[in-house]
C-alpha cells in the first residue's frame, strides 16, 4: 500500500507535515508555507483538521461552491474587482490556500477565499483550500465572518447585514445598529440604502466595494424618486451586458463616474417631459424667463435673478395666490 508523503515524513524525520495553528498568525503562516494539514482551532472552541486539496482549474465550478451565508455577493466578483490579487495570482498561482467543508455530496463548500475561488476561474489556475469534515453551520459562519475582514464588504453587502439584524429584532433601530457594529449612524444610513437598491443597478458598475456612500445616495434617490413603473423600466435599460464592460474608459473611478453619468441618462429619458408639454413651455424674456402651462399648473423657470429681485417676484406670486 501507497505511503502519504505525510506519514513517510513521520517515520524518516519523527514529524509530520502537520501544523496545529491557535492564533491567526500562526494559521497565515501555515497556510503560506501550504503545510498538507493544519490544525486550527475554530471560534475557541475545539481543533479542527484541515487536509490541503487542490482542485484542476477545470473542476473548480463544478466541485467547489460557495457557503450561502457568505456576506460577500458573489456576482460582484469580476475582473476589475479582483484586480487586486489577479495579477499575483496569473503570474505566481494563488499563494494563501483558501478554507472550506465536506459536504455530503462530496464537494467542498468554501468557507474563507470566495474571492481567491472565482481569481482562480478568471485566470484558469487551480485552486488550493484547506478542507475539514465536520464543521457545523455557526463555526462555517464564524469562518466566513472572519475571512470578510480581509477585504471590507462593500456597502451593500453590509447593508443587508445590518436589514438582516433589523428584521430578525437583534436590534431597534439604526442608532443601536450604530452601536452594534461600531460604526457611525452616517454610515448606516448609506449601507441600507444600498442594500434597497436592486443588484442590477449595482451590478452594472465595475467594483461594488468601491462605491462610497455619495455614489449609492445618490443612486438611492434617483432610483426611489420614479414609481414602480418607471423603476422596471430603468432596470430593464440596463441590459444583460454590464454597463461597465460597455464604457470606453480605464481605471475603476473613471468606469464608475461614466456608468453613474450612464444611468442617470437614462433616468432623465423616462421621466422627459411629452412632446405635447414641450410645445406648451413659453419664453417670457430669451434666457431669463420661461414658463409652461399644465393644466391647472404653472411651472416658472428664471435665470439670473437678484436678491432684491427674487424678493419682490415672490411676494407678488404671494399676494396673488392669497387674494
Amino acid at each position: 500500500m501507497a505511503i502519504k508523503t505525510s506519514d513517510l515524513n513521520a517515520r524518516l524525520f519523527a514529524k509530520a507535515d502537520k501544523r496545529r495553528a491557535t492564533t491567526t498568525q500562526e494559521a497565515q503562516s501555515a497556510a503560506s508555507e501550504k503545510a498538507a494539514v493544519i490544525e486550527l482551532a475554530v471560534a475557541g472552541e475545539h481543533t479542527v483538521e484541515f487536509e490541503l486539496v487542490k482542485v484542476p482549474a477545470s473542476e473548480i465550478r463544478d466541485k467547489t461552491t460557495v457557503f450561502d451565508k457568505n456576506a460577500r455577493e458573489q456576482s460582484f466578483l469580476n475582473e476589475l474587482a479582483l484586480s487586486d490579487i489577479l495579477v499575483t495570482l496569473k503570474a505566481h498561482g494563488q499563494q494563501y490556500p483558501a478554507v472550506g467543508r465536506w459536504l455530503d455530496d462530496g464537494r467542498i463548500e468554501v468557507l474563507d477565499g470566495s474571492r481567491r475561488r472565482m481569481s482562480c476561474l478568471i485566470a484558469d489556475q487551480d485552486f488550493l483550500v484547506y478542507v475539514a469534515k465536520g464543521i457545523s453551520t455557526r463555526h462555517a459562519k464564524f469562518l466566513s465572518d472572519v475571512a470578510n475582514a480581509h477585504k471590507p464588504l462593500s456597502l451593500y453587502e453590509r447593508g443587508k447585514e445590518m436589514q438582516a439584524m433589523l428584521d430578525s429584532g437583534e436590534v431597534s433601530d439604526q442608532k443601536a445598529l450604530a452601536n452594534a457594529c461600531q460604526c457611525s449612524e452616517a454610515l448606516v444610513s448609506g449601507a441600507l440604502k444600498a442594500a434597497a437598491l436592486p443588484l442590477p443597478l449595482l451590478q452594472a458598475y465595475p467594483s461594488v466595494s468601491e462605491l462610497g456612500r455619495p455614489t449609492i445616495v445618490k443612486l438611492h434617490r434617483l432610483y426611489f424618486g420614479l414609481d414602480a413603473s418607471l423603476q422596471q423600466q430603468l432596470v430593464a435599460k440596463l441590459g444583460d451586458t454590464p454597463l461597465w464592460q460597455q464604457v470606453d474608459a480605464q481605471g475603476v473611478t473613471r468606469i464608475t463616474r461614466e456608468v453613474t453619468q450612464l444611468i442617470e441618462q437614462f433616468k432623465d429619458e423616462l421621466v422627459a417631459p411629452t412632446s405635447s408639454e414641450k410645445e406648451q413651455a413659453q419664453t417670457l424674456l430669451e434666457g431669463r424667463a420661461s414658463y409652461r402651462r399644465k393644466g391647472n399648473n404653472l411651472n416658472i423657470n428664471l435665470k439670473k435673478v437678484s436678491d432684491e429681485d427674487a424678493e419682490r417676484i415672490l411676494a407678488l406670486i404671494k399676494q396673488t395666490l392669497d387674494s
